[in-house]
């Protein structure tokens, strides 16, 4: 997969999608990820990129032509189409379900804005889908790029040394993942459940599985009110529920 960024910052994108897993699948040929910056597309002697708002108000705004000229280039630079997201605070909300999705496509190009955002005209014209990574506000798009390219290189196959990884995550079945523990057994701020050094798979199952359905129902109810529970699933929560002293 190749994930073309447009950025003012495109050093701090490269840094972020060199290291960890993101930085492997890269070593493995599995991601590209090329950064392009508009100010190398803008004509005048200060490599202006913005400018102020028509009505006034504070801040600036991202211009069209540097951004649509940095786009022309980033899509003349591979063979594959490729649709445009703009991280936006506006945007759709990012799940799980939806970077699975973009996992599957062979090319997409991130559109990074600052200041007080980008000339709508050039969003309505040549952005596909504008995406939120959460309903706040940061300095620019290339924090969300990050979060979504780490997102989307870990869901290459071949990017995780183990395949069920990614299966196992938070989100990746509706629920959010169970409590992990590993060696000491025996530690001053408490043992590791007795069940998971039990060697009994279908017990260690069963009871990830429970610990994952009552995270959910404490942490995050309205993820669970959108799943369609069976009878199996059922019977492990109301274990948990009653388990849980709240």
């Amino acid at each position: 997969m190749r994930i073309d960024v447009i950025t003012l910052f495109p050093e701090f994108v490269e840094t972020c999608a060199g290291i960890g897993v993101v930085g492997r699948a890269q070593e493995r040929g599995l991601l590209q990820v090329q950064a392009w910056n508009p100010r190398d597309y803008a004509t005048d002697a200060y490599r202006r990129v913005d400018e102020r708002p028509f009505g006034g108000g504070p801040g600036m705004v991202m211009l069209i032509d540097p951004l649509r000229d940095a786009l022309v280039a980033a899509r003349a630079a591979a063979t594959e189409p490729a649709k445009t997201i703009y991280l936006s605070p506006q945007g759709t909300r990012l799940t799980q379900e939806k970077v699975a999705e973009f996992a599957q496509r062979d090319r997409m190009i991130l559109l990074c804005g600052r200041y007080e955002g980008v000339d709508e005209r050039l969003l309505e014209h040549e952005a596909d889908e504008e995406i939120s990574i959460g309903d706040y506000v940061l300095s620019g798009g290339e924090l969300a790029a990050a979060v979504l390219i780490d997102a989307i290189g870990r869901l290459q196959e071949g990017a995780l040394n183990d395949a069920q990884s990614a299966q196992q995550d938070s989100f990746s079945d509706g629920l959010l993942d169970c409590p992990h523990y590993t060696r000491p057994e025996q530690h001053a701020l408490g043992p590791v459940p007795t069940v998971l050094t039990s060697g009994d798979h279908a017990a260690i199952r069963r009871w990830r599985r429970k610990q994952a359905l009552g995270r959910t129902w404490l942490r995050r109810p309205e993820l669970l009110a959108q799943l369609k529970l069976g009878k199996e699933d059922e019977k492990l929560l109301i274990e948990f529920q009653q388990d849980t002293k709240i």
